[in-house]
């Protein structure tokens, strides 16, 4: 680890000297197998100067098994051509996945221009791939050979259809012009997600509320001021306090501050990132992106970009996803309002002659809880160590699935907080490696995720076993205290930890369709359905322990968190459905005639914002809540894989629901075969079928949305 410290203290300067690349391919550690245990990725001799010669020779080497493949004198087959082609570019995906961990956790000025200048090559590189009529070619032979395709399992008819429809969905089918102008709106798409997406880090980054008078701290709990002051001594601010836009930092500002202009300049500042025409401003972005993902849609013989996303998830359709948010926001905005009712009259009470503003809901929220539950979230955070809460969803998963995890403090880490994992199955058989890096940071993206450096597959006949990552983005240990979680937090690690169970339980034979390669709105699922176990009586009764004196957390503390279960449930589902729906309004924008009338001019001289305001009059949404994700920061669904997409975590809570009522039913929340079902149907098939089958599969039926209702509490 103090290796990994001293090469990013001299990182500008290796830089500097070798801008383009060290073509030695001896002290390069992506240009073969990773030595290692397991196969980990070595971060302690893997340098910034390593990146791009190793792009460009992972483009390379894929190049050549693409010819290979291409070249095959023998007849197109099931093995020669798709199993090949999903075998291919493993170097490539060696480096990618390490590169997209910095970029995503580490970025700097140096990975940055890395990325700028590999980003436009890869596209190419895929495009290339994608538009290779001889590689197609060997491609339909085998999908349209209908005899031979009886033969195949289910696992490969999936393989082989997903590989069929990405080249036919990627333009393959076009003319040569359509070819053309693809291209170019890839290489166009690909630059303006990456700036949307730096300009929101740089932008979340560079903003800080310096606070230098004790007396604005009032009302927030000791442990957010031990942060703002060590995040203020971080920035050579000895004897301030720093709050900035990662979401630990001005969450529990707006919670706890009783000094209102702060919140609202805090809060503001937050959703104001990337609407402040500066240098950082995503407004022109959007429309780039937005215009782009339209044409190409309409190339690709589409109305919208939300009906070509669509097509390939469980929705299938704009129509069905308005569905199920117009059905799901009858039922939150009424409750929201109640709760915007209630929030006003406490700061009339208190003698506070406001109207409640967005950046009140928190504060006053807190007060409510506190009155309505004795509910006082500061007093719950010293049972929530997150040590304690990690074992806790290890002891969850034990109890589910048999598995065990054993700390690797052995295992080369990409930065010193990072903890990894050794993974083994009830019998002991080892099935694989789980990262964790838990703690805020400058140069870490906001949100929480989960990703992989390689995923479960059997390659040439071996196993290989997946190495996974979550990220969070919690508070760091500060003045001699441990990370003390709040329960949204913890229910993000308990979240983030379901998509790492789905990458690590993964059993299938090809990479292509194993682990989370599912439909965007089945992949929540996995996720979803953990955070069902997170605030359980019998689970917090295994992990939630006082982290100075060890007492597990007490009866009356556990009955005042279920009693508060539904608390805000207005506030929460209507700032999601807002999104989804601000999501879909963008994406389903179309090129029609009756759109450029009413427009005016087309999409490129839009107002963004007078766009979004619109989208939320539309629908009603009141003024003392905003969207989860105003546009110009709302990373999902403009630069991060989501697009037409949020609706998602809506969708699969009518499963995740659906599915813990399973073992509900069954009177016992680890019910062991109900528990053996769903990893055996959901966990270990990846996309191996079609994402309602493997649910029937596990339940028996399809998923009843009443039970997504009553999750959030609106019908009992």
């Amino acid at each position: 680890m103090k290796q990994i410290l001293f090469i990013f203290s001299f990182l500008i300067m290796v830089y500097s000297c070798n801008t383009t690349g060290n073509k030695d391919v001896k002290d390069n550690p992506f240009f073969s197998e990773f030595n290692t245990p397991e196969g980990v990725p070595p971060f302690d001799k893997i340098k910034a100067e390593h990146f791009l010669p190793a792009f460009e020779e992972g483009m390379k080497r894929h190049n050549a098994e693409i010819d290979s493949i291409v070249n095959n004198p023998d007849a197109p087959t099931f093995e020669n051509t798709i199993v090949s082609l999903d075998e291919s570019g493993r170097m490539l995906n060696r480096v990618s996945s390490v590169f997209s961990v910095m970029t995503g956790t580490m970025s700097d000025s140096i990975f940055q221009g890395i990325e700028k200048e590999v980003t436009p090559k890869l596209t190419e590189h895929h495009d290339n791939i994608n538009f290779n009529e001889k590689l197609f070619a060997r491609i339909k032979a085998v999908h349209d050979d209908t005899i031979r395709v009886q033969d195949l399992t289910t696992e490969q008819k999936m393989l082989l259809d997903k590989t069929y429809k990405g080249f036919v969905r990627s333009g393959i089918l076009l003319d040569g012009s359509k070819q053309t102008r693809l291209r170019e709106i890839n290489k166009e798409l690909s630059n303006a997600t990456l700036s949307f997406n730096q300009n929101l880090l740089k932008e979340t980054d560079n903003y800080q509320l310096v606070i230098d008078k004790k007396e604005d701290l009032a009302g927030l709990p000791d442990d957010v001021i031990a942060s703002a002051a060590k995040a203020a001594k971080n920035k050579g601010l000895d004897g301030k306090w720093v709050f900035g836009l990662s979401k630990p930092s001005w969450e529990p500002f707006l919670q706890y501050a009783d000094n209102r202009d702060l919140r609202e300049k805090l809060y503001k500042a937050m959703y104001m990132r990337g609407d402040n025409g500066n240098e950082f401003d995503n407004k022109e972005n959007i429309k780039k992106i937005v215009a782009l993902r339209l044409e190409k849609a309409n190339i690709l013989g589409y109305k919208s970009h939300a009906d070509y996303v669509l097509e390939e998830t469980m929705a299938k359709t704009p129509g069905n996803v308005m569905g199920l948010l117009n059905n799901i926001w009858q039922y939150a905005l009424p409750q929201a309002k109640k709760e915007a009712a209630e929030l006003q009259a406490i700061a009339k009470k208190e003698g506070h002659d406001i109207k409640l503003e967005s950046w009140d809901w928190w504060y006053y929220a807190e007060k409510l809880r506190k009155e309505k539950y004795a509910l006082d979230e500061d007093a719950l955070k010293p049972y929530f160590k997150a040590d304690n809460v990690r074992e806790g969803v290890f002891a969850v998963a034990n109890k589910l699935y048999g598995i065990t995890f054993k700390q690797k403090a052995d295992l080369p880490v990409y930065q010193q907080d990072v903890k990894a994992y050794e993974v083994s199955d009830a019998d002991g058989s080892f099935i694989g490696i789980i990262y964790f890096d838990d703690f805020a940071r400058q140069g870490k993206r906001p949100g929480a995720w989960m990703s992989s450096f390689r995923k479960q597959e059997v390659f040439k006949g071996d196993s290989i076993h997946p190495l996974i990552y979550n990220v969070g983005n919690y508070n760091p240990p500060a003045n001699g205290k441990p990370a003390l979680l709040t329960l949204d937090q913890v229910e993000t690690m308990f979240h983030e930890f379901g998509h790492g169970l789905h990458g690590l339980l993964s059993k299938c034979t090809y990479n292509g369709v194993s682990g989370t390669a599912v439909a965007r709105d089945f992949v929540e699922l996995p996720s979803q359905v953990m955070e069902h176990w997170a605030f359980e009586p019998e689970v917090l009764k295994m992990y939630a322990k006082h982290y100075e004196t060890g007492e597990t957390i007490p009866d009356e503390l556990i009955t005042k968190i279920q009693n508060a279960g539904y608390f805000n449930q207005g506030f929460i589902t209507t700032e999601l459905v807002a999104a989804a729906i601000l999501d879909m309004k963008w994406y389903t924008l179309t090129s029609s005639p009756n759109f450029n009338a009413k427009q005016g001019e087309g999409i490129e001289k839009l107002d963004v914002d007078k766009f979004e305001a619109d989208a939320m009059k539309e629908i009603g949404l009141i003024p003392e809540i905003i969207p989860r994700y105003r546009s110009t920061y709302f990373q999902h669904v403009f630069s991060g894989g989501y697009s037409s997409g949020y609706y998602s975590y809506l969708w699969s809570e009518v499963l995740d629901s659906d599915a813990y009522h399973a073992f509900v039913e069954k009177g016992n929340i680890f019910d062991p075969a109900t528990a053996k079902s769903f990893r055996e149907n959901v966990l270990s098939k990846g996309g191996s079928d079609e994402p309602m089958t493997l649910y029937k599969k596990f339940r028996g039926a399809e998923p009843n949305p009443v039970y997504l209702l009553k999750n959030r509490g609106f019908v009992k």
